[in-house]
């Protein structure tokens, strides 16, 4: 099973759209799902003894997209290939943005150097916290080698080098809460309903993943490297199981997705019953005596304040302007920290900016960047970092002169 990738600060260049995808069409639906089998055509994925990964994803993927289409009629499927067919892992990504798409599921099957490892795994993106998450993304990120001009499309990203993997974007941390939401679901039905080891949530740097504009998972659905599980995953049962917990998991997440929604709009006072309240004020009876204006406050004049000796010239005092304290008072220097990128402009107020303060948006390399939080000093910065860092664990600390970006090297130099 090949593996995905942490990112660089990599801008994708985006392909059109030439293959030939297919969807599901429900005319009531208020939600689209992408379904993503991986790998296909020249790319078999990882090869166990009897079986390709290529041909028990997409088995999977098919079937889950059928429980959905059959028992969710609110939820549009769409696939990123219905057939044996390669297609670049940027497109894949994009063929969910175009579409705009509420969530995006890319399934899997895992493997290993050893036949022992067995069981499944869920991925966000973000930063892998481990060795085996790193081999993870790493082996599913080199089917881009297979991909024409990918030195160029993806910016000379190496996916065989750890160094192509230290600057890591913060663009799936806007959604990063749903996406482990869902992430867990998924777990907890293989777990109770499937029968199947429980590995974890967990997160890496996946290409695949890591240019959608909406929550995004990995789902590595066991190991086609160990015998006993590949024989699960490649048989027609094994295949019913894994998918219909998936299914459950996607079902369950739009579930409480429409019932957070509906609590958000019981909660809004009505345009019309406003206005009724409104009529209802402006009327007064007949008998009813004008109230008096209330009169002014009275005045309260300041006291007077004790004059100090003088030690200079009144005109000295008057022309000589007061010297900033510090370099950085001057320079105007303030450190925040950045919880996300996006390559389209999002609101302020949104959920994932709840509960911060100060949020503050700023472009930098085509994208929009946002960071939470305003500090003098880079101590203070830091603390409140480990704080942001229970919600986005990627955040960092950020430096600015007034509205300019700079170096937090170059913001102590001068605060020095």
């Amino acid at each position: 099973m090949n593996k995905k990738i942490a990112t660089l600060l990599i801008f994708f260049n985006i392909a059109t759209f030439g293959n030939c995808v297919s969807a599901q069409q429900n005319a009531s639906a208020q939600h689209l799902v992408v379904l993503d089998a991986g790998h296909g055509g020249h790319d078999t994925g990882a090869i166990g003894k009897n079986s390709r990964e290529k041909d028990i994803v997409l088995a999977i993927t098919l079937k889950v997209g059928e429980y959905i289409t059959q028992n969710v009629p609110n939820v549009k499927v769409m696939y990123t290939r219905k057939t044996d067919e390669f297609i670049a892992l940027d497109e894949r990504a994009n063929i969910a943005n175009r579409n705009n798409a509420d969530l995006f599921v890319s399934i899997h099957a895992n493997s290993n150097k050893s036949n022992k490892p067995f069981g499944t795994e869920t991925f966000a993106m973000g930063l892998h916290k481990s060795q085996g998450n790193l081999d993870v993304a790493q082996k599913e990120n080199s089917v881009i080698v297979m991909e024409d001009d990918y030195n160029t499309k993806y910016e000379g990203f190496d996916p065989s080098s750890a160094e192509s993997y230290i600057i890591f974007s913060l663009m799936q941390n806007v959604f990063l809460d749903k996406s482990l939401s869902l992430a867990k679901q998924v777990q907890d039905e293989f777990r109770d309903r499937a029968r199947r080891t429980d590995r974890g949530v967990k997160q890496a740097g996946f290409l695949v993943l890591w240019h959608t504009k909406m929550p995004s998972i990995l789902i590595e659905t066991g190991f086609i490297s160990n015998p006993e599980e590949e024989k699960f995953i490649s048989s027609t049962n094994g295949q019913d199981l894994l998918a219909s917990a998936i299914y459950r998991a996607i079902k369950n997440y739009f579930a409480e997705i429409d019932k957070d929604e509906d609590l958000m709009r019981q909660t809004k006072p009505q345009a019309s019953e406003t206005k009724k309240e409104d009529k209802k004020t402006d009327k007064k009876p007949a008998n009813e005596q004008p109230k008096s204006e209330a009169k002014p406050e009275p005045k309260v004049e300041p006291k007077p304040q004790p004059k100090t000796e003088q030690t200079t010239a009144p005109s000295a005092q008057k022309t000589q302007p007061q010297a900033p304290k510090t370099v950085a008072e001057a320079h105007n220097i303030c450190y925040r920290v950045q919880v996300a990128t996006s390559n389209s402009k999002l609101d302020a107020k949104a959920k994932q900016f709840a509960g911060f303060s100060n949020v503050y948006e700023f472009c930098e390399g085509g994208k929009y960047k946002y960071t939470v939080g305003k500090f003098a000093t880079i101590a203070e910065a830091k603390k409140y970092q480990q704080q942001v860092r229970a919600k986005y664990p990627d955040a960092f600390v950020v430096a600015f002169d007034g509205d300019k970006k700079i170096s937090v090297s170059e913001a102590q130099k001068l605060e020095k």
